[in-house]
């Protein structure tokens, strides 16, 4: 008996822990917002940018309706997103990730190899070696709070 009101407390405290946004927030300091004209001039070119050997992230994520990371689709002709467009896709990834803490963000960990701190799979292969990656540390910047104003 006392063993079963063991787990049932464990169970109740493990439902109840703080999710991973609060817990990289403990610290006491707010989370830094995060900076629409960073990503609409830093972040957002990553997703279009060729990597030798992949296909590029748009390629993917503004078709597959399962991702997390749909972006919106270029309108006929477009090469790149209008500012309507920019908006939506800065919305859409912004719930992938903990502002302040890149470790702990999908964005950052999902394409990031696995023995760098990355996800086990990503279906368009791993994009990034090390955390010390050029596109991972502006992706980085941006979460934790970097703007166009202080780069």
């Amino acid at each position: 008996m006392l063993a079963l009101r063991l787990l049932m407390a464990a169970l109740v405290a493990a439902s109840t822990a703080v999710p991973i946004a609060a817990a990289a927030q403990q610290g006491g300091a707010p989370a830094p917002p995060l900076d629409y004209a960073f990503f609409k001039t830093s972040v957002q070119p990553i997703f279009t940018a060729k990597r030798p050997g992949l296909v590029r992230c748009i390629q993917c994520h503004m078709h597959n309706t399962n991702s997390r990371m749909l972006l919106q689709p270029f309108a006929a002709g477009a090469t790149s997103w209008d500012e309507e467009q920019s908006r939506k896709n800065f919305e859409t990834v912004a719930k992938l990730v903990v502002p302040g803490a890149p470790a702990a963000s999908r964005l950052l960990r999902h394409p990031l190899a696995q023995s760098a701190g990355g996800d086990p799979f990503h279906a368009g292969g791993k994009h990034w070696d090390s955390q010390g990656a050029p596109e991972w540390q502006i992706l980085a910047a941006w979460v934790r709070g970097q703007t166009s104003a202080s780069r």
